[in-house]
């Protein structure tokens, strides 16, 4: 009886013991593989992030991997030796799906790092400035995927309600400045609770979503929007998007005045005054600052960049443009794909200053790769943009006094965008550098 309850035993020590053994050479390999893409991460300047990103309090991970599984993007977080890691920081775009998909609460959501600075407007908890009455929302605080900046003009709305609306019928109660996703929530918000608003685009309805290639996805997740409810999109691209926006603003009577650049906001009397570039004055309670933080393209300031029509800084309608010698300049994402649209009906190069490119999503470098593999393109690497003429251009290379000369029709420029600082400062907006700055989000 003894002896068999003894074989018995061993035989569960056995069992279990081979168990946990699988299991813990289960998450040995997976740690290593996770070593491996983080040792290619590093290799390929992915490594690092370079805006809004997670960071994982490995006292409180419980390791469920539910915020690697919930990433669209893939990659950019694992699990190595037991807890999570990032992996291709810099390929995250701020979805914020992991920091909803940790059922401990272990992720934050942070801008910045200990090194790399991050210019931000100081902004509170309910979206409002230093200055009261002047809020901001979307990308220029910091949080610009479409889903997030979509809530954020809803809450910042929302929160200007709560603080109360003096009485005066002479003023606006809100000016909402941009139309882009923050901006159109923020306009159904402040519909929905009839308030004496106007909303003001510098170009065209949809911000930065409209500047994107017309194929171009831009949504991989379902969101709530103001007056419309929980709207399920998934892998929609920005005609699909641009239609429901125009849809649910039509269905409300909301009309966005277009092409009407703000060049200043001036406190005035316990109200602000509006100027738009066109000489319009607008006198309002509360501003919304629904703009991106790429106040303007950032240009090259070289020789025959200014006065003519053949250089343009965004892509519109790649399939109108045809049999082309186009240049197009830049390494990131928006710059390959724009090249790669423009590659399929046109002769392209792309000049980019460094030898190499890094923080591109995966999806992207894949294709670059196998368009210069099948020389769908021309790439030149080492190379700037150096003087721009009326059929050709000039490249300056790493090797002194080596000028190369291309024969040209178009010029796109992706130099990024520089941050409205002049035009907040104007307005006692505080701007300030902020290192690894937790952003407030609501779960």
């Amino acid at each position: 009886m003894i002896l068999e309850q003894f074989i018995i035993y061993a035989i569960l020590f056995l069992f279990c013991g081979g168990v946990v053994f699988i299991y813990l050479n289960k998450l040995k390999r997976a740690s290593q593989k996770v070593e491996a893409k983080i040792e290619i991460a590093k290799q390929e300047g992915l490594f690092e992030p370079v805006s809004l990103h997670p960071v994982i309090d490995l006292n409180t991970c419980i390791k469920s991997g539910a915020c690697v599984a919930a990433c669209p993007e893939k990659d950019i977080l694992g699990i190595l030796n037991g807890g999570g890691t990032l992996i291709n920081a810099s390929n995250c775009v701020g979805h914020g799906a992991c920091f909803h998909a940790c059922p401990v609460d272990a992720i934050s959501l942070v801008i910045g790092t200990e090194k790399r600075g991050v210019d931000l407007p100081h902004v509170n908890e309910s979206y409002e400035t230093n200055v009261p009455g002047i809020y901001i929302a979307g990308e220029l605080g910091g949080m610009g995927l479409i889903k997030n900046s979509v809530e954020q003009g809803m809450m910042a709305v929302e929160n200007l309600i709560k603080a109360g609306l003096p009485k005066d019928d002479s003023t606006y109660d809100l000016i909402i400045i941009g139309a882009g996703p923050a901006g159109i929530s923020a306009s159904l918000t402040a519909k929905k609770h009839q308030l004496n608003f106007l909303t003001l685009e510098q170009d065209t309805l949809g911000g930065t979503v409209f500047t994107f290639p017309r194929s171009k996805i831009v949504m991989t997740s379902p969101m709530d929007l103001p007056l419309m409810g929980k709207v399920k999109l998934f892998d929609t691209s920005k005609r699909e998007l641009l239609e429901l926006w125009n849809e649910a603003l039509s269905k409300n009577n909301i009309t966005i005045r277009e092409k009407t650049k703000v060049e200043e906001i001036i406190p005035e009397g316990g109200h602000f005054k509006l100027t738009t570039l066109n000489g319009d004055t607008f006198k309002t309670k509360n501003v919304l600052l629904a703009i991106g933080r790429r106040g303007s393209p950032r240009k090259l300031n070289i020789p025959g960049e200014e006065g003519t029509e053949k250089v343009a800084y965004r892509l519109l309608e790649p399939e109108n443009i045809h049999e082309k010698q186009i240049i197009v300049v830049g390494g990131g994402d928006s710059a390959i794909e724009s090249a790669l649209l423009l590659a399929e009906q046109n002769k392209v190069v792309l000049s980019y200053r460094k030898d190499k490119f890094s923080r591109l999503k995966p999806k992207n470098r894949e294709k670059i790769n196998d368009a210069i593999d099948k020389e769908l393109l021309d790439v030149k690497y080492n190379t700037n943009l150096s003087r721009i003429e009326e059929d050709q251009v000039y490249l300056t290379t790493d090797k002194p006094g080596e000028e190369i000369i291309l024969k040209n029709d178009l010029v796109y420029i992706f130099a990024g965008g520089e941050l409205p600082t002049q035009f907040l400062q104007k307005a006692g907006v505080n701007i300030s550098k902020r290192f690894g700055y937790t952003m407030k989000k609501h779960k």
